[in-house]
């Protein structure tokens, strides 16, 4: 069992950066790929970025690639995900997602566990 809570999310003028954190419990956490997924007002939640238990491979949604970066510590259980460069666009609340295994999937049906989500507003 894992259980995700997520932060650092908040209101952001366009270019500008925010960091979120996901707090993970359990401790099946290192032995888990994790992932980002957002969801807009009317929308369908949307893959963001993953990344292996391991940390050796990554994954970015083709919207985000070159301004986010998902990172994780194990010994903190803890994922990040650095957000640079925001548009309004990318306003959304913000879930934090996993499961057991080493393959990443962009998909949120392969994940188990998640977070209650966090709420980032960029404003143009």
């Amino acid at each position: 069992q894992i259980q995700l809570v997520e932060s650092g999310g908040g209101l952001v003028q366009a270019g500008g950066s925010l960091r979120l954190s996901c707090a993970a419990s359990g401790r099946t956490f290192s032995r888990a790929r994790m992932a980002w997924f957002r969801q807009a007002p009317g929308k369908e939640r949307e893959f963001v970025a993953a990344i292996s238990w391991s940390a050796g491979s990554t994954h970015y949604a083709d919207s985000v690639k070159g301004r986010f970066t998902i990172s994780r510590d194990n010994a903190k259980n803890t994922v990040y995900l650095q957000m640079n460069s925001l548009q309004p666009e990318d306003t959304a609340v913000y879930y934090c997602a996993a499961a057991l295994g080493s393959v990443i999937y962009t998909v949120p049906q392969m994940y188990d566990y998640w977070g209650q989500g966090t709420q980032v507003t960029v404003s143009s």
